[in-house]
């Protein structure tokens, strides 16, 4: 009597429990491949966007027009723009105010800019904890489903009199579909995660130097004036 091995008849065979983990686990794998091209199209739009708007900010433009030119794509302007927008709104804000040197200027704007860095390097790092946590306990929650399918058959066993592997290959094949699942789930998370962190933080330090740059391009306005 041969047993039937293939994926379906074994998932809809196992017990109940290992069926739950492989739920479990498919709904893991489908949120993180669907957050896994969702945060890459996000990091690619944001590393566009800061590479044109460095180009506008470095050609040489007015500042005053510049500002003016990304405070009105208020809805669609992110990143350096974000930073720019914050500094120089406080920049010029902060010159309207008797009795503050030049230094309380820069310093005032220096905190906003960076208030404003951390907001967005919170907005790229959104959702990145998931896919951490799905490629660290995936492979358990899998391999938790493996241990309690081959423990079902040899459970089984003890009510036979003779054993034979045909009795106990179903039970430890859809065990071992379990951890495969597990390994599904982690492997692109941990992937993604470790190059998507990195991306991050790439265009944290763009934002960073960027922060640093046009503090100095103020602090230069601000002796001069």
């Amino acid at each position: 009597m041969s047993a039937d091995l293939s994926i379906l008849h074994l998932i809809t065979g196992a017990s109940f429990l290992v069926q739950l983990v492989m739920l479990i686990l498919v709904l893991a794998s489908v949120i993180s491949w669907a957050l896994i091209f969702r945060k890459g199209r996000q990091l690619k739009a944001a590393r566009l966007a800061m590479e044109d708007f460095e180009s506008r900010f470095w050609s040489g433009a007015d500042l005053a027009e510049l500002y003016r030119e990304v405070a009105a794509q208020e809805e669609s302007r992110r990143g350096g723009e974000n930073i720019f927008c914050a500094g120089f709104k406080n920049y010029l804000k902060l010159l309207k105010q008797p009795g503050l040197s030049p230094g309380e200027v820069l310093e005032g704007t220096r905190r906003v800019m960076r208030v404003e860095l951390n907001r967005e390097a919170d907005a790229l790092e959104r959702h990145l904890p998931f896919l951490a946590t799905v490629g660290s306990i995936s492979p358990f929650i899998g391999l938790f489903g493996t241990v309690w399918g081959i423990m079902n058959s040899f459970r089984a066993l003890g009510n036979v009199s003779q054993a034979t592997l045909a009795m106990v290959a179903p039970g430890i094949a859809e065990a071992l579909i379990a951890t495969a699942m597990g390994l599904f789930a982690a492997i692109p998370a941990v992937i993604a995660y470790n190059r998507y962190i990195t991306d991050v933080e790439r265009l944290v330090n763009r934002y960073d130097n960027f922060l640093e740059e046009f503090s100095a391009i103020l602090q230069r306005q601000s002796r001069e004036r």
